[in-house]
């Protein structure tokens, strides 16, 4: 995952603002341009789809998120973590562009019990301005059972809204940090039905609530592992077939040919063919398990 010392790389050697790239500015175009900021709870609707900021309350606090979907029409429900950077815009195109293929998105923000909102504007705020310091206290409160909470909270609150088909199967999905929370979420949810892990960390640990420990029988696993993360840790992803084929899970665990953070636009590790490639596989995913 993405270690202190890479992020302050990047920002030592003046790491620039980056426009979402084709990926990011054409998917937002065809699925759901920006809006203004709709308000909490008042959906904004264009090109067919409708957004909205968002809160509930999970039993640790007031979550708050970006929910957007298909207009007019009830949608499978798909859990959507951001990875260290959190909400922001990049986040919010990727969200709109799963939202086009027909899902209803909740975005959430992992680190609701510290703050509300986005906290850093892109990728390169984040590695500018001490990021990783900032997020360091928040992270700490994060274990297998935080993370379960609010993945029951979160999917609890999507059953429950208009937009989402609750007789369908959920996915969840994330990247980075949160490539994890996908996969305990989808244990602590016997709705979800598909769970992703992009460059995802932490999913192989030397515990009993490892992540790798964790996988279910009925759920379609992604795991998406970056080239540079296999290196520093080659056995995860035997370990993970090895786990996935002894509950009797389907599990496609593969590396890709990019380095960590290659699926999110406003990465500095951003790459086009790799990440369309991936998505491309979730899609997939979905299409056969929600």
């Amino acid at each position: 995952m993405c270690e202190q010392n890479e992020i302050e790389n990047w920002a030592r050697k003046g790491l620039t603002r980056r426009q979402l790239g084709a990926f990011g500015v054409a998917a937002g175009a065809a699925a759901c341009a920006p809006t203004d900021g709709a308000a909490n709870g008042a959906a904004s609707a264009t090109g067919g789809l409708a957004e909205s900021n968002v809160t509930f309350e999970t039993p640790a606090g007031t979550m708050d998120g970006f929910f957007v979907h298909p207009a007019g029409k009830r949608s499978p429900a798909v859990l959507f973590w951001p990875d260290i950077a959190g909400i922001r815009e990049a986040k919010r195109q990727m969200a709109r562009r799963l939202a086009g293929e027909g899902y209803a998105v909740l975005l959430a923000n992992p680190y609701y019990r510290d703050v509300a909102g986005e906290q850093f504007a892109d990728f390169a705020d984040f590695a500018s301005s001490g990021g990783f310091q900032k997020v360091t206290p928040w992270r700490e409160k994060f274990s297998a059972e935080t993370i379960q909470l609010d993945a029951r909270a979160c999917s609890a609150w999507l059953r429950g809204q208009d937009a989402v088909d609750s007789a369908r199967g959920m996915g969840t999905q994330g990247y980075c940090m949160t490539g994890s929370f996908a996969v305990l979420g989808a244990n602590a949810v016997p709705q979800m039905k598909a769970a992703a892990s992009f460059h995802g960390g932490g999913l192989v640990r030397d515990s009993e609530t490892s992540p790798h420990r964790k996988l279910r029988e009925d759920v379609h696993y992604l795991i998406a592992i970056g080239q540079n993360d296999d290196a520093k840790a080659p056995g995860d992803k035997d370990a993970l077939r090895e786990a996935a084929t002894t509950v009797g899970a389907e599990a496609e665990i593969e590396v890709y040919a990019a380095d960590h953070g290659w699926c999110v636009p406003d990465s500095p590790s951003y790459d086009k063919a790799e990440a369309e490639r991936a998505w491309s596989r979730l899609l997939a995913i979905y299409g056969s398990e929600l």
